[in-house]
């Protein structure tokens, strides 16, 4: 072999053994590449903890509404995001949760927009009006498809609150209140101590009460100690947890001051940000699931509380009397006119719901047939059916005259 064919046989081996050396790096850079990318992904998305708390008492149905939506997040994500609610008070009061949330001080919460009134009377549009006559279902829709969940947004954002909100689970329509004597005119109401949220202070200030806006678990206690004449909450399951009926035998059923109010899911905007986008739309699914099966398992407890506060508690329920839900409807044009005037973004919202309001609630009146006529058909105590008459006997047949007796001839 010549010394040129030695070289490039040399040459040869060596970028054989080059390439062999890149392989086995490239493999390597590989297989450290597939080892890692688990552990990266993991601290990617979890497990996450969020410590949240809500606006209620922890005997309260609604405190085990906010045990229910994190439930169904955890179980979604597969322990992934691991939600622990803690009651109202346990880290702040009731009234200074959305504060708690915006600082990061929780990670989360579950109340009410009318509790965050004194922030922005806007928000309060959220629950404690007559809505332009729509139900709290009604208003989630507006909220989801008709502008709603934009301008809450815009709303949270001119106020500095750095949280990110899921409002749900629509509300029945709520009682008038707690009384110590049925209501039977809306002069009842001047003088008297009374408890509401929202707007709906406006409202009864308007009607002549004074108001004191309390969180739920500090109502019955100010009732006991007479700081309150009367109040209103929320719901025959609530109000019986927290002992209404244990300071009153008097409550009124209907009213114009929240009849569409929803629950709010709020989170951090920073913690919520940072999450994965998977992970964020389970949150989102998980808050229409919750919805669902809270309205569901409202129906179910609070038409069994309602029955047992007058079989067992001896609570007497009365219908508000229709002079006293025009007089509301009569005073909250005063206030939504003053409002609209003070603040643009109220005046927006109360225009976005009115529209919306004025389309949805006439298709709703025409269509939806009564319930009242079918449930008395089915269920109303109808009158004992008289017994049938005697029939008449019929009467002897005359008697016949007897023959006249033969002449003896």
């Amino acid at each position: 072999m010549t010394d040129q064919n030695k070289l490039q046989a040399r040459g040869d081996k060596d970028k054989k053994v080059s390439r062999r050396n890149i392989l086995k790096a490239a493999v390597a850079a590989g297989g450290a590449a597939a080892l890692g990318f688990p552990m990266i992904a993991k601290g990617q998305v979890g497990p996450i903890s969020m410590r949240w708390q809500s606006t209620w008492p922890q005997k309260d149905i609604f405190h085990e509404y906010a045990l229910d939506y994190a439930k169904k997040v955890n179980d979604m994500t597969g322990g992934d995001l691991k939600i622990e609610v803690l009651p109202a008070g346990a880290v702040v009061p009731a009234f200074q949760l959305l504060d708690a949330v915006s600082k990061g001080t929780l990670d989360g919460g579950h109340g009410v927009l009318v509790y965050h009134y004194g922030k922005s009377n806007a928000l309060a549009l959220w629950g404690s009006s007559p809505a332009f006559a729509m139900d709290a279902n009604m208003m989630l829709s507006w909220h989801k498809y008709g502008g709603g969940k934009e301008l809450l947004s815009k709303l949270y954002a001119s106020i500095g609150a750095n949280v990110v909100s899921f409002p749900y689970g629509p509300m029945p329509t709520q009682p008038l209140g707690w009384f110590k004597k049925p209501i039977t005119k809306p002069d009842d109401f001047k003088g008297l101590k009374f408890r509401t949220v929202g707007i709906s202070i406006d409202l009864f200030q308007g009607m002549g009460a004074a108001v004191n806006a309390l969180p739920g678990g500090e109502i019955v206690p100010a009732m006991d100690r007479g700081l309150l004449d009367a109040a209103e909450f929320n719901n025959a399951s609530s109000d019986r947890l927290l002992g209404f009926a244990d300071v009153s035998k008097v409550c009124m059923l209907q009213s114009y001051h929240q009849n569409a109010e929803q629950f709010e899911i709020t989170f951090n905007k920073t913690k919520y940000d940072a999450l994965p986008d998977k992970m964020k739309a389970i949150i989102a699914l998980a808050v229409e699931a919750a919805s669902a099966d809270m309205s569901w398992k409202a129906i179910d407890r609070y038409s069994q509380d309602y029955i047992e506060l007058q079989t067992k508690d001896k609570v007497r329920f009365y219908k508000t009397p229709d002079s006293v839900l025009q007089k509301q409807l009569d005073i909250f044009d005063g206030v939504l006119a003053k409002y609209s005037a003070q603040t643009p973004m109220f005046k927006e919202i109360a225009e976005s719901q009115r529209k919306f309001a004025e389309r949805a609630v006439k298709w709703f009146l025409d269509t939806q047939v009564s319930s009242r006529m079918a449930y008395n058909h089915y269920f109303a105590k109808k009158p004992a059916a008289k017994p049938a008459p005697q029939a008449a006997k019929p009467a002897a047949p005359a008697a016949k005259p007897e023959a006249p007796a033969a002449k003896k001839g």
